[in-house]
């Protein structure tokens, strides 16, 4: 009687009904092979019953002496294809006896199978062992690799994340003594001239700072407490600046709870301060606010400033720190990136009737 087999490699990656599949369909196919291929003089049912109790037998041993040996852990690669060269003979014997069993066959035949010239059916049952043995192997260490490459992606964006918090805090550092040390000197002429108005300064610089301290060291804030900084910032600036600068801060009370990282609205309201209304002679107006529009958390300062030079694309923005793309624009366009994927934006366009309008769009989940 010749037959076939398929040995049933173990596998983490591949659940066992569909290993029984690949068997079901494998040893099919060589049961087609032996029937009208060699022509063993057997019917096509018969082969295919020997086929699929020998490549399960097989496949069966070695998915036991895998869970036995190395149980889940990755398994030696000169061991594992021994452990398949062993199993192959001895899987092809039991498969073939239960064949002969159910078929009635008297067991005499199989010894007369063991010493006849059928035995290179098992040489062929260890090389196809050895096969699918390689063959899971490589599936295990491709597995490895794939798992690997996501665990360094994921590492890689930790990094750029914290990259990212890092550089914000250094800018922050780098923008907040020079505005400290402006609130300071305007506070020691005004304790002179205006005790009342320094005094309110002193409480805004209060609550300015407390504020700035709280959101450096937060990984989330809340649209209320940013506008909260935004309000004791801008009131500040309004002080130094009097009559010249004006402000509006909207935040809808329904938005008061909606998380955002923080800081991202200083730099484009500094932005509008430094390049938009403290150059300009009569000054201007300043106007924050907040939306949610179709999932979209909308944020925009608007000014009335000297507004974006002639020749700004803001479909091309510089990706260098040059005369038209600021600092703290930049900065704010690299941590949205780094924190909310390609969905984010910052976008800048002229104002009507005049300034610059700053619009910052985060995908918001619902």
């Amino acid at each position: 009687m010749t037959t076939s087999l398929l040995p049933l490699a173990s596998s983490r990656k591949i659940s066992l009904p569909m290993q029984v599949c690949y068997s079901v369909i494998v040893n099919t196919a060589i049961a087609l092979f032996i029937t009208y291929g060699i022509g063993n003089g057997e019917r096509l049912q018969t082969n295919w019953v020997f086929s699929m109790l020998i490549g399960l037998s097989i496949g069966a041993l070695i998915n036991g002496a895998h869970r036995l040996i190395w149980k889940d852990a990755k398994p030696q690669r000169l061991a594992f294809l021994m452990v398949c060269c062993i199993a192959a003979p001895l899987g092809y014997y039991f498969g073939y006896s239960m064949g002969m069993l159910i078929y009635g066959y008297p067991l005499e035949r199989l010894f007369q199978h063991m010493l006849g010239a059928e035995h290179k059916l098992v040489i062929m049952s260890i090389i196809i062992s050895l096969f699918f043995g390689i063959l899971f192997l490589s599936q295990t260490a491709l597995s490895e690799r794939k798992l690997k490459a996501e665990q360094e992606k994921t590492q890689l964006a930790d990094i750029q994340k914290q990259a990212m918090q890092a550089k914000l805090q250094l800018l922050q550092a780098q923008i907040e003594p020079h505005m400290l040390f402006n609130t300071l000197a305007n506070l020691q002429g005004l304790i002179a001239l205006d005790t009342e108005r320094a005094q309110y300064m002193l409480e805004q610089l209060i609550h300015y700072l407390r504020a700035s301290l709280n959101s450096s060291r937060a990984e989330k804030t809340t649209l209320k407490q940013e506008f909260a900084l935004m309000h004791a910032y801008l009131e500040l600036l309004a002080i130094r600046m009097g009559k010249r600068l004006t402000y509006q801060l909207d935040l809808p009370p329904e938005l008061d709870a909606k998380e955002l990282a923080p800081m991202l609205l200083q730099p484009l309201v500094e932005n509008a301060i430094k390049h938009g209304v403290e150059p300009k002679m009569e000054g201007g107006h300043i106007h924050v606010s907040a939306a949610m529009r179709d999932g979209i958390l909308q944020l925009q300062v608007a000014d009335t400033g000297l507004g974006l030079p002639d020749d700004y694309d803001d479909s091309h923005p510089p990706h260098h720190y040059g005369q038209h793309e600021h600092v703290g624009n930049a900065n704010v366009r690299d941590r949205l990136l780094a924190l909310y994927g390609t969905g984010a934006t910052l976008t800048l366009s002229r104002n009507q009737p005049q300034g610059t309008l700053a619009l910052l769009n985060i995908p918001y989940p619902s």
